[in-house]
C-alpha cells in the first residue's frame, strides 16, 4: 500500500472540546480528510487512521459529550448514509493511541479506559480494528481480543487480507510506568517487527519527519530508513504538514486527525 499524494483533502470536521493550559477548556475541530493510496485489502474501500483523540464530544444521536474516539466511531454511519464515506462495514480502522481525556475535558494529559473507543469502532460494523496503546491509555490485547475484530499490537504483526500491519505501543521513557520502553529497548522492539518491512507500521511517538514543523525520533528515522514500511502512521506530537517522505515510503501522522485512506 503504497501513498499516491501527501496533501490531504477535507471532508468534514467533527467539533469537540479539549483540555488546554491551566484547566482551560478549549473548543476545537477534528479534521477528517482523505489521502488516495494504490491498493486497499480485499473488499475494504477505505482504512480510517486516527490518534491523540484526546477530547470530548456529543455522539450523532445526542446526549451528553462521549470520548472523541466515540463519537467518532458514531458518525461513520451517519457520514455513510450522506455518501461522505464508505459503509462502516468496508472501513478498516487503524489507531495510534492517546484516546482518552477526562470527563470534562479539563485536565491535560488524563490517562484512563480506552476500552469504549476500541468496542464503538468494533460495534459501527468496521472489519477490522487494529491499533496500539499510546502513553495515556489504559487498555489490553486480552480485553480488545473480546471484540472480535480488533487486536492490539505491541513488538507484534497482523495480517489483514493481504496488508501486513506491525505495531509497537507506547513512548521512549521509564520502562517502571505504563506503555515506556527504554530507548534501546524501544529501538530494537522496532527493529524486529519490521523485519521484513510491513506494509503499515503503526507507532505512538515517531519518527522525525523532513521539517521543524515534523518533530520526533531521530533514531526512529534513521532505524526505518533501512527497513521502510510503506506506510508509518504515528502521532505524540503534533504536525502542521501530515505527511513526509521515509526512504522509499512515507510517514503520516494523525495526532488530533482522522485521515481516510482511499484508491
Amino acid at each position: 500500500m503504497r501513498l499516491l499524494d501527501d496533501r490531504p483533502k477535507r471532508l468534514a470536521t467533527l467539533p469537540y472540546r479539549a483540555a488546554g493550559p491551566g484547566g482551560a477548556t478549549r473548543n476545537l475541530q477534528l479534521a477528517v480528510e482523505t489521502l488516495r493510496v494504490d491498493t486497499l485489502p480485499a473488499g475494504c474501500a477505505a482504512l480510517l487512521a486516527t490518534g491523540d483523540l484526546q477530547g470530548v464530544a456529543p455522539g450523532p444521536a445526542g446526549g451528553g459529550p462521549v470520548l472523541l474516539g466515540i463519537a467518532l466511531a458514531g458518525y461513520l454511519r451517519l457520514w455513510a448514509e450522506g455518501g461522505l464515506v464508505p459503509p462502516p462495514g468496508e472501513i478498516g480502522v487503524l489507531l495510534t493511541g492517546d484516546l482518552y481525556s477526562s470527563p470534562n475535558a479539563d485536565r491535560r494529559g488524563a490517562s484512563g479506559d480506552v476500552h469504549d473507543v476500541w468496542a464503538a469502532f468494533a460495534a459501527a460494523g468496521c472489519p477490522a480494528v487494529l491499533g496500539i496503546a499510546g502513553n495515556h491509555d489504559e487498555v489490553s490485547a486480552d480485553r480488545v481480543a473480546g471484540l472480535g475484530p480488533a487486536v492490539l499490537l505491541d513488538g507484534s504483526r497482523h495480517r489483514y487480507g493481504d496488508l501486513t500491519v506491525a505495531g509497537v505501543s507506547g513512548v521512549i521513557g521509564d520502562p517502571a510506568k505504563p506503555f515506556r520502553r527504554t530507548e534501546d529497548a524501544f529501538l530494537a522492539t522496532v527493529g524486529e517487527v519490521t523485519s521484513p518491512p510491513p506494509d503499515v507500521l503503526l507507532l505512538h511517538e515517531g519518527p522525525r519527519g523532513i521539517g521543524p514543523d515534523q518533530p520526533g525520533r531521530v533514531a526512529l528515522r534513521e532505524l526505518l530508513e533501512r527497513r521502510t514500511p510503506s506506510i508509518t502512521l504515528c502521532g505524540h506530537v503534533h504536525w502542521t504538514r501530515p505527511a513526509a517522505p521515509l526512504g522509499t515510503g512515507h510517514i503520516v501522522n494523525v495526532d488530533a486527525r482522522a485521515v481516510l485512506f482511499t484508491r
